[in-house]
């Protein structure tokens, strides 16, 4: 299931496009000018509004929304203007405009203020398309390899089948868009496992375990290879899923938060000859999707 945050650096790039327009066009210039830096002074005529300015807005309300994002529960103006260090009448100012806009709420219980609708739809439209972005990377290492190349997403409880690079070996493994894979006996979903915090990830794992077709292993041994991953950054699958199919993976990150991995299945009988090279090349890979992403 897709969630959004606000932490991505696209969001943060779209909110800076965005909050010099609409906040300016909704807090009054001569007024905000006479409450900048020296907040509470008044001065006798109204200031020009400079670049500078508008830029010292959307710094400020960039903070407000940070501070909501970490207390999603809803503050009230006091304490907003406490955490984020600014008088109680500029914090008005700026909350009212933010609110004008759906980035901010008032919850109905209490009347404090809260992440708006508008911060979830500017995250879903700056939300990068990772299958898109990296497909030439994909299909790059498939050509190198000769092997089909399959990225996954981490969902819930299980690995997601989101894309291929189909490789030129006669004898190749496919499978199909939306396919589900367990986490505990593919390649895909071990790498990401390794990237879980230690609770969730045992906790995972012993869902897995109690599963019709789980394997013949204690909880132990694989948080055990869980470990291993974690040093090298490569999972093996010899067997495991599919008989007479072998794979190596490695999970990534990307800005919001999701966790994907890259794997390369092969035919059994000749994964033994080239699994060195493959986990070489799939490394470099892997190392160029998070320059990418980052």
């Amino acid at each position: 299931m897709y969630h959004y945050t606000v932490n991505s650096e696209s969001f943060k790039e779209l909110m800076g496009s965005i909050f010099g327009v609409l906040l300016l066009d909704k807090i009054d210039r001569s007024v905000w000018t006479r409450h900048m830096d020296g907040m509470g002074e008044s001065n006798s005529s109204p200031q020009k509004s400079t670049p500078a300015n508008g830029i010292q807005v959307i710094a400020r309300a960039a903070e407000i929304l940070r501070v909501l994002k970490n207390d999603n529960s809803g503050l009230s103006l006091g304490r907003i203007a406490e955490r984020v260090g600014l008088p109680r009448s500029t914090v008005q100012r700026i909350v009212n405009a933010l609110v004008s806009q759906g980035f901010v709420m008032t919850t109905a219980a209490e009347g404090g203020l809260r992440l708006g609708p508008e911060i979830q739809s500017l995250a879903a439209a700056g939300r990068i398309d990772v299958a898109e972005l990296i497909r030439p990377m994909l299909a790059e290492l498939a050509r190198k390899t000769g092997e089909t190349v399959d990225l996954a997403v981490f969902r819930t409880d299980h690995m997601v089948f989101v894309d291929q690079a189909v490789g030129t070996q006669r004898l190749r493994t496919v499978s199909a868009v939306g396919e589900t894979f367990p986490m505990i006996t593919t390649a895909n979903g071990k790498a990401v496992l390794a990237m879980l915090d230690d609770e969730l990830a045992a906790s995972l794992t012993a869902r897995a375990l109690k599963t019709d077709d789980a394997p013949q292993k204690t909880l132990s041994e694989i948080i055990a290879q869980i470990e291993e991953i974690r040093e090298s950054g490569l999972a093996w699958d010899f067997d495991e899923h599919t008989d007479g199919i072998s794979a190596v993976g490695m999970a990534f990150t990307e800005p919001s938060g999701m966790v994907y991995a890259l794997s390369i299945p092969v035919p059994s009988h000749r994964f033994s000859k080239s699994k060195d090279r493959l986990a070489h090349l799939l490394s470099e890979t892997v190392k160029k999707i998070t320059s990418v992403l980052d």
